[in-house]
């Protein structure tokens, strides 16, 4: 079932009426649920600009979902950088701060891994954004139309398991 909804979100994700830029940023976006740990202050600013303006919202679910392995497997790296931040002498003015000031303070940035997924979601950002934008426009005008000329695709469109299928394209 999870396998199910994961394609559900990647073909509405891929195929959907917005422009490739608009995929492209909720899937930079859903970066940032995948690579911080869930339960930050951040996250809840990031999803009321998901909702907020025009990015894809299933482009964030498949940013999210592609990055949740990711995020894990980077987790000793985001300490070392968190580490190197928090143990920063020039910085420390700004970390006393965030942890006496009462809402910034749930905020999370005095743990280690979530400053530093934080932060390398930052710097990540802009170069995904741009990388999501390629790929979703190369999906749409080359791979997609190769697909639906080839043999096995045509197979599956003509068997039950495409009425499947366009039940979830948009």
């Amino acid at each position: 079932m999870l396998l199910l909804k994961f394609l559900q979100t990647l073909v509405k994700a891929l195929n959907s009426d917005g422009t490739p830029g608009q995929v492209a940023a909720g899937m930079a976006i859903g970066l940032c649920f995948g690579l911080t740990p869930l339960v930050s202050l951040h996250n809840l600013v990031v999803l009321a600009v998901a909702m907020l303006t025009t990015v894809s919202f299933p482009g964030v679910m498949l940013g999210w979902a592609v990055a949740l392995p990711v995020g894990f497997m980077l987790d000793p790296l985001f300490d070392r950088v968190g580490l190197a931040l928090l143990t920063s002498d020039a910085l420390a003015p700004l970390f006393t701060w965030i942890v006496n000031t009462p809402v910034v303070a749930l905020s999370r940035l005095n743990n280690t891994i979530v400053l530093g997924s934080l932060v390398s979601w930052l710097l990540l950002l802009v170069p995904a954004y741009f990388l999501f934008r390629f790929l979703v426009s190369k999906y749409r005008s080359e791979l997609y139309a190769r697909l639906e000329r080839s043999k096995a695709f045509q197979a599956i469109q003509a068997s039950k398991l495409w009425n499947v299928y366009e039940l979830f394209r948009p």
